[in-house]
């Protein structure tokens, strides 16, 4: 651990924007995962992941060279309603290696933790380090995760829970809420300014000297916000908690909590026991994605033209919805798509919703031309079955092998993906300390196209008594 050296460019910018902060360590901490791939991307040695250091690294007790403990703040708009002091209530900072930026979630309270204890259970511990390896593998931008610890020490949600702490790396961790919280400074101009040059800096370096660059700058964070509502909506991906402060101004899924992947097919469904009126439901991710461009735009308005960027951001669905339909085409073997396809597939969906198909599992099978499976697992066959007929011949009129259409299907089509209830049984494992499925589905998450004998039946539609599984925003 001794080579490895951090620094921290994101404490040359004014104090107002984060607070140096000490750690609060947990009792008895025991590595029980860790992701090898990325901790070599990252730098560290075999023997540096076996060490005492590394653990006490991920427990807060042990800071790299070079390293600083501090914590974030930022402002945002929760369920629509500004708040105009957020940061990073149960997560701390360390400084950045080879461009992550590492922190520690759960590693004790901070300035901004709002009367909360700075932990975090070992159950949204484990949803949120498999989750981030599994939107990498599945090719979706995303923060990593490197390593994760549990422990003998409890916190009180609802009932009392195992402590655990994730070591998390990101390229950015700065979010929408961050521009949120500078516009409302005293000196707001010279902080958007500031924070601005620092994000240039820092992800999109290419604009650094141009004209523009803060107009430039907005463009780049609406066209990589689409791609990732895209990837989002086609794979079946809800956040639930889709706040200013969670959205990255890189286009990364960011904190994940009360998420959920699509069971059976419902374009409502709304993941988050919170979410009442059903603001971050499936449907309408995208659109949401786009106010909350608007409010960033609002926020930079001091130092660029508003009325630019919101002519950009005008443009936000129409240009979503010409991306998101030729994935579902991709997905679907369509290599030939015109906007013809579009109610072909728009018919599909709702005969997954009225006969409740499984998402993942359909497209699966479709990629396998397993097509009696997707018959046998829906509530109404007539309309699959005419549906499936009208595809046999849509395809058929490719200038396209069947062998290569299903090759090329099956690239983009997942095998496996982490839905809520095999999240459970992984928990339930791991609270009785066993890590086997944790570390087993870590390497599925990472390679979820790949085949995993033993774990064949989580390829498989959801149970129906496991379906609807939805979570809170506690952790």
């Amino acid at each position: 651990m001794k080579n490895i050296k951090l620094t921290t460019p994101f404490n040359t910018l004014n104090d107002y924007f984060y607070s140096k902060v000490n750690t609060t360590k947990l009792s008895n901490p025991k590595l029980i995962s860790v992701n090898k791939s990325l901790a070599k991307e990252l730098g560290f040695s075999d023997d540096d992941i076996n060490s005492e250091d590394f653990i006490n690294m991920i427990n807060g007790t042990y800071l790299p060279n070079g390293g600083q403990y501090y914590a974030n703040a930022y402002a945002g708009h929760q369920f629509g309603y500004f708040v105009p002091q957020l940061g990073d209530g149960r997560a701390i900072n360390l400084g950045k290696l080879n461009n992550y930026n590492l922190q520690l979630k759960g590693a004790g309270s901070t300035p901004y933790s709002r009367n909360g204890d700075g932990r975090a259970v070992l159950r949204s511990s484990i949803r949120e380090y498999l989750l981030s390896e599994a939107m990498q593998g599945l090719g979706i931008p995303t923060t990593r995760a490197l390593g994760i610890i549990n422990s003998t020490s409890t916190a009180y949600r609802e009932i009392t829970e195992p402590c655990s702490i994730v070591l998390r790396a990101s390229t950015s961790w700065i979010r929408f809420g961050s521009f949120e919280y500078a516009y409302i400074a005293k000196d707001n101009i010279k902080q958007l300014t500031n924070l601005a040059n620092f994000v240039i800096d820092e992800s999109y370096y290419e604009l650094k000297n141009i004209p523009n660059k803060y107009e430039e700058m907005y463009f780049k964070i609406v066209d990589k916000t689409i791609d990732l509502m895209v990837h989002w909506q086609s794979i079946g991906f809800m956040h639930g908690v889709m706040n200013t402060d969670n959205m990255s101004i890189e286009g990364l899924t960011i904190d994940y909590g009360p998420y959920a992947f699509m069971e059976e097919f419902s374009k409502d469904y709304i993941c988050n026991h919170s979410d009442t009126e059903g603001r971050y439901s499936f449907s309408n991710q995208p659109f949401i994605a786009q106010w909350n461009l608007s409010v960033l735009a609002k926020v930079l308005s001091p130092i660029a033209n508003e009325k630019l960027m919101n002519s950009y951001n005008d443009n936000f669905i129409g240009k979503f919805k010409d991306k998101y339909y030729k994935k579902i085409a991709l997905k679907l073997g369509f290599i030939d798509f015109t906007s013809n396809d579009i109610d072909f597939i728009l018919e599909l969906f709702d005969i997954m919703e009225n006969s409740s198909i499984d998402y993942t599992a359909f497209f699966y099978f479709l990629s396998s031309a397993r097509y009696d499976e997707i018959i046998s697992n829906a509530t109404y066959k007539d309309e699959i079955t005419s549906w499936l007929k009208l595809y046999k011949i849509r395809v058929s009129t490719q200038n396209l092998s069947m062998n290569n259409r299903l090759k090329n299907m099956k690239a983009i089509n997942p095998k496996y993906i982490l839905k809520n209830y095999i999240l459970q049984e992984i928990i339930e494992q791991c609270e009785n300390n066993d890590f086997t499925m944790l570390n087993d589905f870590l390497q599925i998450a990472q390679n979820p196209y790949a085949e995993y004998k033993e774990y064949e039946k989580y390829a498989m539609p959801t149970p129906k008594e496991k379906t609807g599984y939805i979570c809170s925003c506690s952790s």
